[in-house]
C-alpha cells in the first residue's frame, strides 16, 4: 500500500481530521512543466526540494573575448517547512542530510517563464552514493527559477580568474 493510500485509508478510518493536513503534506505534486521536461511516465514524484543559494561563475578567456562560464551551484535544499533536506554543489549533486546523494546529468533544457533566471531542466541520474532519500532518485526537474543567471558585465581582461557568486532560487522534484 502507497503512503498516500495510507494516509487517506487512516485519516478516514481512525484519525481525527487535523492528521490528514499532515499526510497532505507528504504529497509531492508534479510541476506543470513543457513535454521535453517530462519524466518518463513510469516515474513517480517523491520529493520537492527548495532550493536557496548561489550560481558561481568564473571569468574565463573565450578566444579574444571574455565571459562568465559556469562553474557550479552552491545552496542549501529543505523542505515545505524550511527544515534543511541538505545540500546541492557541483556535479550537479544532491546531498542529503542522511549521506545519500544522486549525480545527474541534463536531458533536457527549457528557457522558463523568467528570462532573468536560470533555465528549468529535466536531469537524469547517473550515479548514487548511499542509502536514503536519494538512493532511488531516477529523474530530477529543476523548476519555478528565480535568478542565478549569469552576470551581463564586468568580466574582462582584469577580471580573469574573478568569481561572480550570483543569487538563485530553484524548486527541485526528484521522481523514483
Amino acid at each position: 500500500m502507497s503512503r498516500r493510500t495510507r494516509c487517506i485509508g487512516r485519516s478516514a478510518f481512525s484519525l481525527p481530521l487535523f492528521l490528514l493536513a499532515g499526510c497532505a503534506s507528504n504529497i509531492v505534486s508534479t510541476p506543470n512543466v513543457p513535454q521535453p521536461l517530462l519524466p518518463p511516465t513510469d516515474a513517480a514524484a517523491y520529493l520537492e526540494a527548495f532550493a536557496k543559494g548561489v550560481q558561481i561563475y568564473d571569468c574565463a578567456r573565450k578566444d579574444s573575448s571574455f565571459e562568465w562560464k559556469f562553474k557550479a551551484p552552491e545552496a542549501t535544499l529543505a523542505d515545505r517547512s524550511g527544515k534543511t533536506l541538505g545540500k546541492h554543489y557541483a556535479g550537479p549533486t544532491w546531498e542529503s542530510t542522511d549521506g545519500s546523494s544522486v549525480v545527474g546529468e541534463v536531458k533536457a533544457k527549457d528557457p522558463g517563464p523568467q528570462s532573468s533566471a536560470i533555465p528549468w531542466l529535466l536531469l537524469a541520474a547517473k550515479s548514487h552514493a548511499g542509502k536514503g532519500v536519494f538512493a532511488d532518485a531516477r529523474y530530477i526537474q529543476r523548476v519555478a527559477t528565480t535568478g542565478g543567471i549569469a552576470p551581463p558585465d564586468g568580466c574582462s581582461e582584469k577580471s580573469l580568474g574573478q568569481q561572480a557568486r550570483v543569487t538563485y532560487t530553484a524548486t527541485y522534484v526528484f521522481y523514483k
